[in-house]
């Protein structure tokens, strides 16, 4: 079963380098750091692990979209993956905080979000109303304003949530098929079986039953209702029709609520969307395009050397003449690493996904008059 969902993997994926931060209460955070381009942070869903992930035929699609064109930066969420398994708190404060630690260790100063599902999308948006200045841009995918317990549910809620519980803590190493496939017939009901399988084996590998329920139980009490108004950067919400776990129009409230988003239905039913059905490159097609679009700069072109700092208008200079990184950093005396981190900062200020892109756009500004080597 193992070499069928193996199946239809390509070898393109690039190589990442697995990294640990520490949180604020002292909890480590294993983050992941691949690929080329400008940065793109992406909160995943909640059940990750950094290096399974790779291998996985539900994942593997996606970091093959993700890190096409991106300098991709990933974590494990606390108690799951490579992450501390045992951490002493649970709730969005605290994963607000392991965000904010992954952003500080990887370095980079501006960037877009891509977030998933219902804590994913919190994360996010809590953290773009307070950190305007280094969301670029962000895609949320199947969002919601507030989790299944918040705001006064009702009994036969809080009874049909208790019993998912339940049957996660009785069934998370069972191997009875009515336990194990909880998740997967909500999350992905039109998968295959090897497809279902590989979701159902990863999520029992990436953390225990106890962290399990406890980040549930998290995630069911988040309400950010009166966070999505604050967040001021252009965003894209996806949300599937037919998803089971977060209501499509949760997902069409949330890009409703926000001063400057765009809504795009997809037609599936599962949660996590697969690469093998229709939607997938419904998704893609979207998610390019929004993040190919330039960014407004008000007065044109001229007006990105206010968006510089000061080695970044150097290293613009050179990268508009044509130089590449390792030529970059011997004329400035820095490490070819440390220029091609500054590049992807740059990238991302510009709206560019490509050196080409970004020397059109720094020459329209008046860079790259020198001569050149």
């Amino acid at each position: 079963m193992i070499a069928q969902c193996i199946i239809g993997l390509s070898m393109s994926l690039p190589p990442e380098q697995i990294r640990f931060c520490t949180s604020r209460d002292g909890t480590r955070i294993a983050y992941a750091k691949g690929g080329n381009g400008p940065p793109l942070l992406w909160i995943a869903h909640w059940a990750h692990h950094l290096r399974l992930d790779r291998e996985n035929v539900i994942w593997r699609p996606w970091l093959e979209m993700l890190m096409r064109r991106h300098t991709l930066i990933r974590y494990d969420f606390r108690g799951c993956g490579l992450s501390d398994r045992n951490p002493p708190e649970f709730s969005l404060p605290r994963y607000l905080a392991d965000f904010e630690a992954v952003v500080a260790a990887a370095g980079s100063e501006r960037f877009a979000i891509f977030a998933m599902a219902g804590i994913g999308g919190a994360i996010a948006m809590e953290f773009a109303s307070r950190h305007p200045d280094n969301v670029d841009r962000l895609v949320l995918m199947s969002p919601h304003r507030c989790g299944r317990l918040a705001g006064g549910p009702g009994a036969e809620q809080v009874s049909e949530s208790q019993a998912r519980l339940k049957l996660m803590e009785l069934g998370w190493h069972d191997k009875n098929p009515a336990y194990v496939r909880l998740f997967s017939t909500l999350h992905i009901p039109d998968a295959s079986s090897a497809e279902e399988e590989a979701y159902n084996t990863l999520l029992r590998a990436s953390t225990s039953p106890e962290n399990a329920a406890a980040s549930i139980k998290t995630f069911w009490h988040v309400d950010v209702t009166d966070v999505i108004a604050n967040v001021r950067c252009r965003t894209l919400v996806l949300h599937t029709r037919g998803d089971l776990v977060i209501p499509f129009d949760e997902g069409r409230a949330v890009a409703a609520s926000m001063p400057d988003a765009q809504f795009e239905p997809l037609e599936s039913r599962n949660h996590i969307l697969l690469a093998t059905e229709p939607a997938w490159q419904q998704f893609v097609l979207a998610f390019d395009a929004f993040l190919d679009q330039p960014v407004a700069y008000g007065g044109g072109a001229r007006n990105l050397l206010e968006e510089l700092t000061a080695r970044e208008h150097q290293i613009l200079e050179l990268v508009a003449q044509g130089i590449d990184n390792r030529s970059i950093g011997s004329r400035l005396h820095i490490a070819e690493k440390t220029v091609r981190n500054q590049v992807s900062t740059i990238f991302s200020k510009l709206g560019v996904n490509s050196r080409a892109q970004a020397i059109i756009r720094a020459r329209d500004a008046g860079f790259g008059q020198k001569h050149g080597p």
